[in-house]
C-alpha cells in the first residue's frame, strides 16, 4: 500500500499529522519532500528566471533544425468553408 501523509520531524522522530493504519514496530520506506507550499510569487519567480538559459549549449544545431521544420508541416487539413 502507498499513502501519503504530512509528518513533522522533531528530535529525530517523524510524528504523523494524521491516524495511519499500521502497527507498531512495522518497517516503512519514507519518502522525504522538504519542499515548501508557501514560496511567495516572488520567490517563485526568480527560482524561474535563475534557470533562463540553463540550456544553452547542451543543444545541437541539427535539432533544432528539426524541431522548426516539424513546426512548418501543415499537421492537419486545410478547412474548406
Amino acid at each position: 500500500m502507498i499513502k501519503v501523509i504530512k509528518a513533522k520531524y522533531n528530535h529525530g522522530i517523524f510524528e504523523p499529522l494524521e491516524r495511519l493504519d499500521i502497527k507498531d514496530g512495522m518497517e516503512v520506506n519514507l519518502i522525504i519532500d522538504t519542499r515548501s507550499d508557501d514560496i511567495s510569487d516572488e520567490d517563485k519567480l526568480d527560482h524561474f528566471l535563475s534557470s533562463a538559459g540553463s540550456w544553452k549549449d547542451y543543444i545541437d544545431e541539427d535539432f533544432l533544425d528539426e524541431i522548426y521544420n516539424q513546426r512548418k508541416r501543415i499537421q492537419r487539413p486545410e478547412v474548406v468553408i
